[in-house]
């Protein structure tokens, strides 16, 4: 635990400079105005919380949804200042409110560790809201002050007396700013349950006005957060390995549990901040992991002297991982601190994973043989896969000498005006080849279902066909093959991939199972906005030459209620059913079409609802259907 210091007052709080041009950038302070900067503006609040829990001062957040679109966030902490700034002459909390890079953080005295050192934090969400209201329980008293898009709007004020302690800041975002001004209480779950596993022992509530309420506090802390992670998997080990060390002020934590899968799942942690990036805190876990593992399948002759050793890939086979460290100054690379880059920490996390790591496997044998099979096992098919991958190689397929037979490529070889449609059997390629532009449209037509690949080695992926035409058809390559990623986003042939299947179930499984391969193995196209799902119609309307089209029920309506009566409806099953002018028309013409890009707004949410649908686990499967259904707008049974 860190030491606590109960002395924050008005002369910790460090001024660098003010909020002009927050209203003005949004983005450049909080990601975008979408929905993924609207819900950071709750967390940056939250965090202010969670930075007073990490420093032993808090251990009760909450978090309420007003039915006006506000929110509140509420916790016990010692309160923000409220006395005086000698410098500035104004109560301390108008200035950690309205100044920007303001606070007790800059001052390592009063916070030990923290992870708001950037200054992006309860300023920047003060002034990209319409209105903001704080209140503090500190030094006897009950304060309040309010605020209008970040200017101070009513002195602060004693309301009252109180015996407590703690700050609740409430607000409501600028609707002139965000494009959606709606909290999602599915999106919050996730980001505040994380914050909980990575703070043991402290209770966050998340609740709103309907009535809806959760509290998520774990005292197992991140070890928890493993086994949540692994509910749908088999896990070869009865519970995850947990460590903890310390060494030169660096905290580590971390715990680690290997299953039946096939892919990693490492989710790695400075002072709170996901590093979805990485950084030199992973590359000390990695390195630890190879090197400790190798070490301990020579010494068991489970890897004899003279065999390859194992890579990163094989050891980390079925891992599922929480790294979590607390360093008193963090360096990230890029505003987003999506990247930690402070050289020290890898050395650091290394010797203390290596010690961990070495102790495991010599206390508990029976697993470590187990983990060990597993990593050769993965070492094997890894060493096939590299051997197919190099015989298509030779015959030119992946450097894209030769495409595939079945591709009907477009003219154009600029990929920034090129896409390509990856369309459900060869009837449908047949329609959509004849109604297509040819100059710059590109059709891949796809026998049947492809491979499930969320349970399947990189080996049997490499080993499909239809797998095998889309990575040759993409030019890219795919990443999961050796140790460095060899996906290269530089060497898409097309800018936009677009599904285009059957508005049946078939479809819908088909267009599952392609998303699952590119978000396994070739997100790099999806993160930059290439993915897409075509929308063909689902009726046709037509009344004597009268015709129009409608994509979904309460279009329908619609379209009827133009036509008045007489008319006929036709329900398409199929792409097939259409003819080629038709499909050009309503789904291929890009001033005509309707297009949906795939985008990830949580990985960790993306990540689990692959492995519910797609994985092993048949009542998870079950429970993602049930949960999920209501927000199907059209299902076809």
């Amino acid at each position: 635990m860190v030491p606590k210091s109960q002395d924050y007052k008005a002369d910790q709080i460090q001024v660098l400079e003010g909020l002009e041009a927050v209203r003005k950038r949004p983005a450049m302070y909080i990601g975008s105005t979408g929905e993924s900067g609207l819900h950071h503006l709750v967390y940056e609040v939250v965090d202010n919380s969670v930075d007073e829990a990490m420093n032993g001062h808090c251990d009760t957040i909450e978090v309420f949804l007003h039915s006006d679109g506000s929110c509140s966030v509420k916790d016990n902490g010692r309160g923000i200042p409220v006395d005086i700034h000698d410098i500035y002459k104004v109560p301390a909390v108008e200035i950690v409110m309205t100044k920007l890079h303001a606070g007790g953080k800059f001052d390592s005295d009063t916070y030990k560790i923290s992870g708001g050192l950037h200054g992006v934090g309860v300023s920047v969400v003060n002034a990209l809201s319409t209105w903001v209201t704080v209140k503090i329980n500190r030094d006897g008293g009950v304060f309040t002050q309010s605020y209008k898009k970040g200017i101070v709007a009513s002195k602060l004020e004693r309301i009252g007396d109180s015996d407590t302690h703690g700050t609740e800041v409430h607000f409501i975002p600028d609707d002139t700013i965000f494009e959606t001004t709606k909290f999602e209480y599915s999106i919050l779950k996730y980001r505040l349950r994380e914050l909980a596993y990575l703070n043991a022992g402290v209770s966050i509530t998340l609740s709103n006005e309907e009535g809806k309420s959760e509290v998520f506090k774990y005292e197992g802390g991140i070890s928890e957060y493993v086994a949540y992670l692994n509910e749908s998997k088999t896990a070869l080990m009865s519970k995850p390995m947990f460590v903890s060390g310390e060494k030169d002020q660096v905290q580590v934590e971390a715990a680690l549990q290997w299953t039946t899968a096939f892919r990693e799942n490492i989710h790695t942690f400075t002072n709170n901040i996901a590093t979805r990036e990485g950084g030199t805190h992973l590359s000390g876990l990695k390195t630890a992991l190879t090197r400790t593992i190798n070490n301990v399948a020579r010494k068991r002759k489970q890897l004899k002297e003279k065999d390859t050793a194992l890579e990163g890939n094989d050891v980390r086979e079925g891992l599922t991982a929480i790294l979590s460290i607390k360093v008193p100054e963090p360096q990230f690379e890029g505003q987003t601190k999506t990247k930690l880059g402070n050289s020290e920490v890898k050395g650091i996390v290394d010797t203390i994973m290596t010690e961990s790591l070495s102790n495991y496997f010599a206390e508990n044998p029976s697993d470590s043989q187990l983990i060990i099979s597993k990593c050769l096992q993965a070492f094997q098919a890894r060493e096939a896969a590299k051997k197919a991958r190099d015989l298509t190689r030779r015959k030119g397929i992946l450097e894209g000498g030769g495409l595939p037979g079945k591709l009907a490529d477009c003219q154009s070889k600029d990929p920034a005006i090129s896409e390509i449609f990856i369309v459900e059997g060869d009837s449908a390629g047949g329609t959509a080849k004849q109604g297509r532009n040819r100059a710059t449209q590109a059709i891949l037509p796809l026998r049947g279902k492809i491979l499930n690949v969320e349970k399947s080695r990189i080996d049997k992926i490499l080993a499909n066909t239809e797998v095998m035409a889309l990575i040759t058809a993409m030019g890219c390559s795919i990443t999961g093959v050796e140790e460095e990623e060899t996906f290269e986003i530089e060497k898409a042939r097309y800018h936009k991939l677009i599904i285009m299947t059957d508005a049946d179930v078939d479809g819908a499984h088909i267009r599952t199972l392609l998303l699952t391969f590119l978000y396994r193995h070739m997100k790099g196209l999806i993160d930059a906005g290439y993915v897409y799902v075509a929308q063909p119609p689902l009726y046709k309307v037509s009344k004597g030459k009268k015709l129009e089209y409608a994509y979904d029920d309460a279009q329908l309506q619609k379209v009827l209620a133009n036509f008045g009566s007489g008319y006929s409806i036709s329900r398409y099953k199929g792409l097939g059913e259409m003819n080629a002018s038709q499909l050009w028309e309503t789904t291929m013409d890009p001033n005509r079409r309707t297009l949906l890009q795939i985008t990830i707004v949580d990985n960790e949410l993306a990540n689990k609802a692959f492995e519910e649908l797609m994985g092993d686990d048949v009542q998870k499967r079950r429970e993602f259907i049930e949960a999920n259904a209501t927000a199907v707008a059209n299902l076809d049974i």
